[in-house]
């Protein structure tokens, strides 16, 4: 076992010896973004920066390639530590993308440009041999792109993978092989595999219909289903008429044939009636189905041995996004994929458990903060209805005023003598009232002088403050009333005016009926 194990081991560091590193870029360092060199064929791209966004899994494999303006073009072109022929090679670029931002609309793939590239001239229109990478616009817009540029055509696979696009790291993985096999990969898990030739319409069909064949005389090529020939019509099948007059219905007694025209009883539907009868559809024996001319060898078709070869020398970013914050970083491409999956290990699978715990946390510490705001809206509001509920209650003392207020003028209008006892009454009252508050001022004042003795200097203070607090309220309550008693005296005055104004409108009533009298009175002389 232990020789085994030993065998196995050294296999592992011989393939990763052999192994050849073309670009790797982690961006553990700060100045490792200069190496992607900007295009100056437009001055309105968006900036780039090392970042290790709001959440990662680990610090040490955090950092990556952040889009940072909204709504821009980007196009940055780095160079490959060599030239990248795969002939004869796999070929594998593998990186990965964070959409930190909550992608609504923008691209996150690479393109992999060849060796005569003017980094300065890059833009949409440059020449390139992959382009690999998801791209997600809307929540219908969503495709990873696999283009393969086959004799200066770029082609789409046909098959349309769907991207990540969540706000965590993904990794994608693109494997072209030297026997023109392939495998797309997302986040180690296989999404599309098998021939090149089979997903993107690069080379002519192997077999095509042979232009020579022809259809046979007899062929019967429809219907598929016929009606039964011995299927009968039942005896007592019903086929019409769907409706008939109701049997039940009589014409009306008040029924006029020549005013109301011909009657006729109301239409009911038939309750025998089954429907037009059509015979059962059995399969047609002599159906054969749709021909097709057999298939043979298409002369044009030739096995190209170049099909899975690129010549790569850059690796670019040319997109568009609408909101920025995408993250690109753990770009690889190597000829091995052994070592790809062991660096995707490394740099991603080992911390997708502490990214996700990560983003949980803030999640979780935002929606903490959002309930304390909305629990926070809501207190504010109670106390604002019993703000609005203590202004309602002062109203209605007022208005308690007002009516006091009234009553007094009532008692204005009584006559002398009722005053006069009235008076007298309110004077005996008056004096209970004087002897009953005069106690209670001495007690207040033994009080006041007992806490006088107990209190510090400090307590003597509050207490002026509150009796300063307590005289302002007064004043308060005291210009309410005040103004209460002003509003119901003009209430009072403009009864007055309106009982004058109704005297007035009574008497002009009167005289006018006076004049109608008199008119009568002329019209019958």
């Amino acid at each position: 076992m232990r020789c085994s194990f030993a065998l196995t081991t050294l296999a592992a560091l011989a393939s990763s010896a052999l192994a050849r590193v073309y670009f790797e870029e982690t961006f553990s360092s700060p100045e490792s973004i200069d190496n992607f060199k900007p295009s100056k064929v437009r001055d309105d791209i968006g900036s780039i920066k090392v970042s290790n966004g709001k959440w990662y899994g680990s610090e040490e494999h955090a950092a990556g390639l952040q889009l940072v303006d909204d709504a821009r073009f980007y196009a940055y072109a780095a160079k490959l530590k060599r030239p990248f022929n795969s002939k004869g090679k796999d070929f594998i670029v593998q990186f990965t993308v964070k959409y930190e931002q909550d992608i609504d609309c923008g691209g996150a793939y690479l393109k992999l440009l060849p060796p005569t590239l003017e980094p300065e001239k890059f833009d949409g229109d440059s020449e390139y041999e992959i382009m690999f990478g998801p791209d997600i616009c809307g929540s219908t817009n969503r495709r990873v792109h696999a283009i393969i540029n086959y004799n200066n055509t770029n082609n789409q696979i046909e098959k349309v993978i769907q991207p990540r696009g969540d706000q965590l790291s993904h990794q994608y993985t693109f494997w072209i092989r030297a026997d023109k096999t392939f495998e797309i990969r997302i986040d180690n898990k296989v999404q599309e595999e098998g021939k090149i030739e089979d997903f993107w319409k690069v080379l002519p069909d192997k077999q095509v219909p042979d232009p020579d064949a022809k259809k046979p005389e007899d062929w019967v090529d429809g219907p598929a289903m016929i009606e039964d020939p011995e299927d009968k019509k039942p005896e007592d099948w019903v086929d019409g008429p769907a409706t008939l007059p109701d049997p039940d219905a009589k014409k009306p007694e008040d029924w006029d044939d020549d005013m109301d025209g011909d009657w006729e009883a109301p239409v009911i539907a038939n309750p025998d009636y089954k429907g037009e009868w059509k015979p059962r559809s059995i399969k047609n024996p002599e159906y054969k189905g749709e021909w097709t001319a057999p298939l043979v060898d298409n002369p044009d078709y030739d096995e190209d041995e170049d099909l899975a070869v690129f010549n790569v020398g850059y690796v670019g970013l040319d997109i568009w996004t609408v909101k920025a914050g995408t993250i690109f970083s753990n770009i690889l491409i190597t000829d091995d994929f052994d070592y790809a999956s062991q660096f995707g290990n490394t740099t991603w699978a080992e911390n997708v458990e502490g990214e996700i715990a990560a983003k949980k946390a803030i999640d979780d510490e935002e929606a903490k903060k959002l309930e304390e705001e909305r629990k926070a809206k809501e207190a504010e509001k109670e106390e604002e209805k019993a703000n609005d509920k203590d202004k309602a209650d002062e109203l209605e003392g007022d208005d308690e005023v007002v009516e006091k207020r009234d009553g007094d003028d009532e008692l204005e209008d009584k006559p002398a003598d009722e005053e006069d006892k009235t008076v007298k009454e309110e004077d005996m009252e008056g004096v209970a009232e004087e002897d009953t508050e005069s106690d209670l001022v001495e007690d207040v004042k033994e009080e006041a002088e007992e806490k006088e003795e107990a209190q510090e200097a400090d307590e003597k203070d509050e207490e002026d403050e509150k009796i300063a607090a307590k005289k302002a309220r007064d004043e308060e309550k005291a210009a309410k009333r005040a103004a209460a008693k002003e509003a119901a005296e003009k209430a009072k005055q403009a009864a007055k005016e309106a009982a004058e104004a109704a005297r007035k409108a009574e008497e002009a009533a009167a005289e006018a009926e006076k004049e109608d009298e008199k008119y009568d009175a002329h019209d019958e002389l």
